[in-house]
């Protein structure tokens, strides 16, 4: 009852509600007025035909007809009266059967539900919650954010200005809010001054206007927005973003990168204070063929193999693992060991026939632009002209079109990128060309999470997904983070030595066997030892840097932490 009365009590408060409402009583009192007039009408009607009623008949009379129920025991004998009879069943149906209900839904119950929703659906953000994430767009990389945001336990609003919409998101359990997004009002609802990030990453113009709003509120909350253009990146500096992305050219870079075409030299994927974690191919190297305690990687240079990528599969490795020419090494390293495997195996070249990127959008040209930087060849497949772009190396055709691919050079390229908006079309062409090439490199992109395991079926050995990318670079911009995501699916996580832990050498934890984790580094009074030994003890008031994939973070905390 409580919870009506105060659906009720908010209802007739909105000037809008009490405006219908005088409405519906306007057309109510017409009605009871015409419901009199005919009651009266029916007695000199019947006085004519000399019948006498009560003025109760006279009022049932007129109700019956009106409502069409017509029990037929009370008649006109007159054409005068049946006449009468018809014009009162006729206003009866216009009146009751449609005017009345179509008026009742129009000015009261409609605006009540409306006014129900809108006291389900909050204006304002608890003050209770700080740290949190304001997001202001919704799309497929927002919603892969929400998830990590979520898996780790840190609070986040969205901003929403269609109250449906709104409704929609509570519904699915998510936390939103409504507001107009070009007020400050909804940002001060939304805490900003407690906010640890605010997210925009719609238009450009969009994004300026959130940056701009949000910056007047607060000069310590930090804003990311993503840029699509490169004179905007200016701008929105110039409108208060501490942080300016461009997610497309960023997918492109990690496209690229990912890439076995060009020398063997490591591509850095990651950092975590002074640790470096980087990515190198193996193809055409003289490590292709050993195991890993065989390579002497740790001995001779001091990185440290926390992983390895075969076929787009991140595993853990042991002495014995295999390298192959398929494989991708992770390793974790400072700055001069990285350096040092740089010296020793760039100058080993695992293909000189250029990859060939298909599709010349954001992705593709952002590819393509870093693998000429790293001294690639690739050329680029396009239907449509690139007449403005005369510095790439490039071919017009349809890349479903064999000859097309013959001409790219698909018979010896090392690795095929495909970077179309369409996730259909990647899969399409990912089953195409694998049937052209099984022994050759396929790198797709993904737009929606949902069809990466697809692309991987499809035939895709790296298969780059733009939501979770986007999400993991967002996630990785949150203030006094202890997760760093460096790859898809692959998280550097840093915890306090449980106590079941503490005290414990690492080879005594076994941390590796029992989790899944590898541990990479150990931060000891404000200093960090870069892959320690297995004999390193985890002391009190230490802190364990950890590489794995979420689930495996799971595992751990679910071992160590419970």
């Amino acid at each position: 009852m409580k919870f009506i009365s105060s659906q009720l009590n908010y209802f007739f408060q909105s000037p809008n509600s009490q405006k219908n409402i005088i409405k519906l009583f306007k057309f109510i009192a017409i009605l009871g007025l015409m419901i009199v007039t005919y009651s009266v009408l029916f007695h000199y009607i019947m006085y004519s035909e000399g019948q006498e009623h009560s003025w109760i008949t006279g009022f049932y009379w007129t109700l019956t007809v009106m409502t069409t129920l017509g029990f037929g025991d009370i008649t006109f004998g007159s054409d005068i009266g049946r006449a009468f009879s018809i014009l009162v069943l006729l206003s009866g149906v216009i009146f009751l059967l449609v005017i009345l209900p179509f008026t009742f839904i129009q000015f009261f119950y409609a605006p009540w539900l409306e006014a129900l929703s809108k006291t389900k659906v909050p204006k304002k953000l608890d003050t209770s919650i700080k740290e949190h994430v304001i997001i202001t767009t919704l799309d497929s990389i927002t919603y892969s954010l929400i998830k990590k945001l979520d898996f780790y336990g840190r609070d986040y609003v969205i901003i929403v200005e269609e109250l449906q919409k709104a409704i929609e998101l509570i519904d699915m359990d998510y936390k939103a809010i409504v507001g107009y997004l070009d007020d400050p009002e909804t940002y001060i609802n939304a805490g900003v001054e407690r906010a640890s990030l605010v997210v925009a990453i719609g238009s450009d113009e969009f994004n300026t206007n959130v940056a701009f709003t949000v910056r007047e509120l607060s000069n310590d909350v930090s804003i990311v927005t993503n840029a699509t253009s490169i004179d905007s990146h200016d701008i929105l500096e110039l409108a208060g973003s501490s942080n300016v992305v461009n997610l497309k050219e960023m997918l492109g870079h990690s496209l690229a990168r990912r890439t076995v075409g060009g020398d063997a030299r490591a591509n850095i994927i990651g950092q975590f204070k002074d640790l470096l974690i980087a990515e190198a191919p193996a193809i055409g190297t003289p490590l292709v063929g050993k195991t890993l305690a065989d390579s002497k990687l740790r001995d001779k240079i001091g990185v440290n193999v926390i992983g390895i990528w075969e076929r787009g599969k991140f595993e853990l490795p042991n002495p014995e693992t295999l390298i192959n020419p398929s494989t991708t090494l992770v390793f974790a390293g400072t700055q001069a060991q990285i350096l040092r495997y740089d010296e020793i195996f760039c100058i080993y070249h695992t293909s000189s026939n250029p990859v060939i990127i298909i599709g010349a959008g954001e992705v593709g040209l952002a590819a393509s632009n870093a693998l000429s930087e790293r001294e690639i060849n690739n050329i680029i497949i396009e239907r449509n002209s690139l007449d403005t772009i005369t510095s790439i190396n490039h071919i017009i055709g349809n890349a479903a079109d064999i000859s097309t691919l013959k001409k790219a050079g698909i018979d010896n390229t090392p690795s095929i990128l495909i970077t179309t908006n369409d996730d259909a079309m990647n899969i399409y062409l990912t089953i195409y060309c694998r049937r052209l090439r099984p022994d050759v490199q396929i790198i797709s992109r993904s737009n929606e999470e949902r069809n990466v395991s697809t692309l991987h079926r499809a035939g895709a050995d790296i298969v780059m997904s733009y939501a979770s990318l986007g999400g993991s670079i967002l996630f990785n911009l949150l203030k006094k983070r202890h997760v760093l995501m460096v790859a898809e699916g692959l998280d550097i996580f840093q915890i306090p030595v449980p106590e079941s832990l503490m005290n414990k050498t690492l080879i005594e934890a076994n941390i590796r066997n029992r989790t899944k984790c590898s541990v990479i580094a150990i931060s000891k009074d404000d200093e960090l030892l870069l892959n320690p030994q297995p004999d390193t003890i985890m002391e009190v008031h230490n802190e364990i840097i950890l590489i794995g994939t979420a689930e495996s973070e799971k595992v751990f905390k679910s071992e160590f932490l419970s």
